[in-house]
C-alpha cells in the first residue's frame, strides 16, 4: 500500500511539474490583427494596397515593448513575377505619440489594456509595363515583429492574405454541375481566403444564388480555420522536450511527426493529455486497436495540418482545425436556407463530416465527396455544392 502511494505521489508531482513548465513558458500577450485594407489602381497598371494593423495588449498590468516591426510583401500568381517592383511604407500611429513620416520604427511600449495602430502602404508595379492584375492575384503581407518584456525577447511572424482580384461568380446557367453517385456536384472557385473574410459571407457571395431547396453546400475545414485566423508560422512555436521526444513515434506523413506540429497540439490540449494519449494509444495499438491516440487526444489531433499540408502561402504555416464548427453550420444554414457542412476530404476517398446543420444527409455527402471534387492541390475550390439526383 505504501509503495502504491509513493508511486501515485511521484506521478502526481511529475504531472504537476509537466503542467507548470508548460504554463510558465515564455509568451507574449500582444495580439495582431489586420483592418480596413483596400486595393487601389495606379498609373500604368500598378496597384497600391493600403490598410492597417492593430496591436492590442489584453493584459491588465503587463507592459510589452515592440522594438521592431516590419512588413515583407510576397506576391502570388501563376507566372514569372521577377519584373514586379514592390515598395512598402510603414507609419506608426500611436495614441500617445506623434506619427513619424520618415519610415523609422521607434521602439514603442504597448501598455496593459491598450491598442496601437500601424498604417501600411504597399505599391506594386511591373517594370515591363504590364498591368499587375494580369500576373498577380494575391498579396501575402508577412509581418515580422519583436515582442520584448518580462517573458524575454520573442521574435514573432504572422502573415495575412489580401486578394487583389476575385474570380467571376458563375450564374445558374453557367454552373456546370457534374454527375456523381446519385447526385450532382459543383466545385466552386473562390479567391484565396484569409482572416479578412467571413465564412457566411463567402458562402453567400459565391453560392447563395446557385443553391436550391434540397442542396447541401460544403466547405473545407482548412479554409474555415484560416478565415478564423487559426494558423501560425512554425517560428512562433517553441517545441518542448516532450514534443521532440514523442513526435518520433508518429508515421512520417502525420502532421504530428514533427516537434512543432505536436507542440501545436500540446499548446491546445496540454502536455498531460497528450502524454497520456500517447502512452495509452501505444498500448491499444499493441493489442490490435490502432488510432487510440487520436481518439484520446481530442478532435484537434486529427485536424492539425503541418507545413506543406495546405495551399500556398499557408503551406508555410501550421493550420489548426476550426472553432465552433457546429454553430457556424447552423448560422450559414439560417442565412442561405440550405444545409451546410464543414468537411475534411482527401484524394484517398476519405470523407469526414466535421460538422453539419441538423438533418443534413451524411450518406449523400460521403457518396458525393468520395472522389474529392474540390481537389487537394491549388484548385482554390473550397466550396462544393451537392445536389441530390
Amino acid at each position: 500500500m505504501a509503495t502504491l502511494l509513493i508511486v501515485l505521489l511521484v506521478l502526481g508531482v511529475a504531472v504537476a511539474w509537466l503542467e507548470a513548465r508548460h504554463r510558465l513558458r515564455p509568451a507574449s500577450p500582444l495580439q495582431l490583427s489586420a483592418n480596413d485594407w483596400h486595393v487601389e489602381p495606379q498609373e500604368q497598371g500598378g496597384l497600391k494596397v493600403t490598410g492597417s494593423f492593430s496591436i492590442h495588449n489584453p493584459h491588465q498590468r503587463m507592459e510589452v515593448m515592440v522594438p521592431e516591426f516590419d512588413v515583407k510583401p510576397v506576391l502570388i500568381g501563376k507566372c514569372d513575377l521577377t519584373s514586379m517592383k514592390v515598395s512598402t511604407s510603414i507609419r506608426p500611429e500611436h495614441p500617445d505619440e506623434e506619427a513619424r513620416d520618415d519610415g523609422y520604427w521607434a521602439a514603442y511600449i504597448v501598455k496593459g489594456r491598450k491598442t496601437t495602430t500601424v498604417k501600411v502602404a504597399i505599391s506594386i508595379a511591373d517594370a515591363e509595363g504590364t498591368a499587375v492584375l494580369e500576373s498577380v492575384d494575391t498579396l501575402w503581407a508577412d509581418v515580422h515583429w519583436i515582442n520584448y518584456g518580462p517573458f524575454g525577447r520573442l521574435q514573432r511572424r504572422q502573415g495575412v492574405v489580401f486578394p487583389l482580384r476575385r474570380p467571376a461568380v458563375p450564374t445558374r446557367d453557367q454552373a456546370n454541375i457534374r454527375p456523381g453517385d446519385q447526385c450532382g456536384v459543383l466545385p466552386i472557385r473562390t479567391h484565396l481566403l484569409g482572416p479578412l473574410d467571413d465564412t457566411v459571407d463567402v458562402l453567400r457571395t459565391y453560392a447563395g444564388h446557385l443553391v436550391q431547396p434540397g442542396d447541401v453546400l460544403t466547405i473545407g475545414e482548412t479554409p474555415v480555420a484560416v478565415m478564423q485566423g487559426r494558423y501560425k508560422h512554425p517560428s512562433m512555436v517553441d517545441p518542448s522536450w516532450l514534443s521532440r521526444l514523442l513526435c518520433r513515434a508518429f508515421h512520417p506523413t502525420s502532421s504530428l511527426a514533427t516537434a512543432c506540429g505536436l507542440q501545436t497540439l500540446i499548446d491546445q490540449v496540454g502536455p498531460t493529455r497528450v502524454l497520456l494519449a500517447w502512452v495509452l494509444g501505444l498500448a491499444m495499438k499493441l493489442v490490435g486497436s490502432p488510432g487510440g491516440f487520436y481518439r484520446l487526444a481530442g478532435e484537434q489531433a486529427r485536424l492539425i495540418d503541418d507545413i506543406t499540408g495546405t495551399t500556398p502561402p499557408y503551406d508555410q504555416t501550421i493550420v489548426l482545425g476550426p472553432q465552433e464548427p457546429q454553430a457556424l453550420c447552423e448560422a450559414a444554414t439560417a442565412a442561405l436556407g440550405v444545409d451546410v457542412a464543414i468537411v475534411d476530404v482527401n484524394d484517398l476517398g476519405r470523407v469526414k463530416v466535421l460538422a453539419s446543420s441538423r438533418g443534413c444527409d451524411h450518406a449523400l455527402l460521403h457518396r458525393a465527396l468520395k472522389p474529392n471534387p474540390a481537389g487537394n492541390a491549388n484548385e482554390r475550390t473550397p466550396l462544393v455544392l451537392v445536389r441530390p439526383a
